[in-house]
């Protein structure tokens, strides 16, 4: 009988012990190389009614159908490319193309679905994988549902799943899979010699310029990427020359060339060695494909350049080369892509990671679920004020890597009920928009009050508004001063001065005589100026302000209307709400 590692075990443990109290879809994460069949094989195994396994590719299922029976266990196979479609077995190993076409019979006695490769299932619609749930739950309303997946995060659309193990609320949108159950990072699995060191090697070439289509805050075409490679054809033989040098020079045995189109694997393949390399592409028949994988697992040949296939259920272990050579906006993608390359083989002691899309993927790197603010935007972690969650943001760091600003607007934390497993979300906000009506603290792009329903103006409307008045003035702030001043009684107060790029400028003032006014300037100045909103400050003087005033940051814009002859400062927008 095979021995679950400690991990493992922890998965499978966790995962009885939700199931116990609940029947929601969960999923479990584990990298390439972790051992997934093993804790499906081992869920399968002490499940008490029949297990259905879906996979999306044959690859996976013949590998999941294979580790479960090595260890003795009896099971059956549901798929038409792999020519079987066993029906009586308590465990049945499907692809998810052939089990949607399946009779109802068939789906009768389930208590547990596991599907491998989970980020592929969609939160609803109609499509192969909630056929099949559907017709399970028809038959057995409580039966189980456990995903597992290395990326549990699609493009588009984020996080596959609600709420973490790890006391994090992903996100605040309905998913499909409610819980992660477990989730291991692929720098323990490498720390702890389970997985290959991927070495991220410095290209002494040039490389092909995607920038355009990163620029352009979109999901972009294959057409967009097809023209920036004819525009950019003569790096590509400078490129292959590159890898074909550091193959050789560092006695690689297998490399894996990840390619963006057809007609540009065709022009990789052509300035390879003669009988040393093969294309796998969509269309490639079957058989012709496993031909091709087979001689390449066997070493029958080193260079195997493929496009938009064998990113998953490929398992060629002596794979050292890892060369990437198409864009991809997608950290799930980039993740399963160098996934290839890290399994354990005798003598492989490290994988080259020879990344030529200059896209700045990190394989460490977290997921976050915002978008990247600006370039030197890095991820920080934030301790919340109320709950003590310490969440991921992306933010700027000093040159000692402490967090001069971050730009996370609500806590991602939440409180987890051991007793019922319930789910209640922090929901303290760091950034907000007030509601004029009931007062209540808004996203700072919220059109509408979440609790009265009230409209809230957004930015751009207010942007719109003031450009178009002749009694109002948008400017530009290009610089922000601080100085004390006194009055006419002689009371010292604060003057800011935001100034343009022409040196014009619009001031406001604030006072701390009183308990009012400096309560005032804690409300209209202090929350939205702070860098880091959920630091309490002790600016209770103008000489305070003027003194931690690298604490505070400017605003997008400033908008200020006419009141008699001056012009009074009403309104500030900043980057956030945008």
């Amino acid at each position: 009988m095979y021995q679950l590692r400690p991990y493992q075990q922890e998965a499978v443990d966790n995962t009885i012990k939700y199931f116990q109290k609940k029947r929601d879809p969960a999923l479990i994460v584990l990298p390439t190389g972790a051992g997934k069949s093993l804790v499906i094989a081992e869920m399968a195994r002490i499940a008490r009614g029949r297990v259905m396994v879906l996979a999306h590719v044959k690859e996976l299922v013949e590998q999941n159908y294979l580790k479960y029976t090595s260890y003795g266990l009896e099971a059956g196979i549901f798929s038409a490319s792999l020519g079987k479609k066993d029906w009586d077995q308590k465990a049945i190993f499907g692809s998810v193309q052939s089990v949607a076409r399946a009779p109802e019979e068939f789906f009768q006695g389930f208590s547990l679905l596991v599907i491998d490769e989970c980020h592929r299932v969609a939160e609803d619609g109609d499509t192969q994988y909630q056929e099949v749930i559907e017709k399970l739950r028809k038959n057995n309303p409580n039966i189980c549902i456990l995903g597992l997946t290395a990326t549990p995060y699609r493009l588009g659309l984020g996080w596959i799943y609600e709420y973490s193990h790890t006391g994090e609320l992903k996100t605040e949108q309905k998913r499909f899979f409610k819980q992660c159950l477990y989730e291991l990072p692929l720098s323990y699995m490498i720390k702890n010699k389970f997985l290959t060191p991927p070495v991220k090697v410095d290209i002494p070439v040039t490389c092909y310029d995607f920038s355009e289509l990163s620029e352009k805050n979109r999901m972009y075409t294959q057409s967009e990427v097809e023209e920036l490679l004819k525009n950019q054809k003569r790096l590509t033989p400078l490129i292959v020359k590159n890898i074909i040098d550091i193959t050789e020079r560092f006695n690689r045995k297998g490399v894996m060339i990840f390619s963006a189109s057809i007609k540009h694997a065709e022009e990789i393949l052509s300035h390879l060695p003669e009988g040393e390399a093969r294309l796998v592409v969509g269309d490639t028949e079957i058989s012709e494909r496993d031909e091709i994988v087979q001689e390449f697992k066997e070493r029958k040949f080193k260079y195997l350049v493929n496009v938009s296939v064998l990113t998953t259920g490929f398992d060629a272990p002596h794979v050292d080369v890892i060369a990437i050579l198409r864009p991809t906006e997608s950290n799930s993608l980039y993740q399963q892509i160098v996934g290839r390359g890290l399994r354990l083989e005798p003598g492989k002691t490290d994988c080259f990671i020879l990344d030529y899309t200059g896209m700045g993927h990190d394989i460490y790197t977290p997921e976050i679920s915002d978008k990247r603010p600006a370039k030197e935007s890095v991820p920080v972690f934030v301790p919340c004020p109320k709950c003590g969650f310490e969440n991921t943001f992306w933010g700027l760091t000093d040159y000692d890597g402490d967090i001069i600003e971050h730009y996370g607007r609500k806590c991602r934390g939440a409180n987890h009920d051991v007793a019922t497993l319930q789910v209640t979300p922090c929901g303290y906000r760091f950034r907000y928009k007030l509601c004029h009506a009931c007062g209540t603290e808004n996203d700072v792009t919220a059109r509408a009050c979440e609790k009265c329903d009230a409209t809230l103006i957004d930015a751009d409307s207010k942007l719109k508004q003031a450009k178009l008045s002749k009694n109002a003035h948008v400017l530009t702030p290009d610089k922000i001063t601080f100085e004390e001043r006194l009055d006419k009684n002689s009371n010292p107060y604060l003057e800011v001065r935001y100034y343009d790029a022409d040196a014009k400028y619009l001031s406001e003032a604030h006072f701390f005589n009183n308990p009012s006014s400096f309560k005032k300037f804690q409300i209209n100045f202090l929350r939205s100026h702070l860098r880091r909103p959920e630091l309490s400050t002790a600016m209770t003087t103008p000489q305070d302000v003027i003194k931690y005033q690298k604490l505070l940051r400017l605003p997008s814009f400033v908008i200020a209307r006419k009141q008699d002859k001056f012009w009074k400062i009403t309104e500030k927008v900043f980057a956030e709400e945008l």
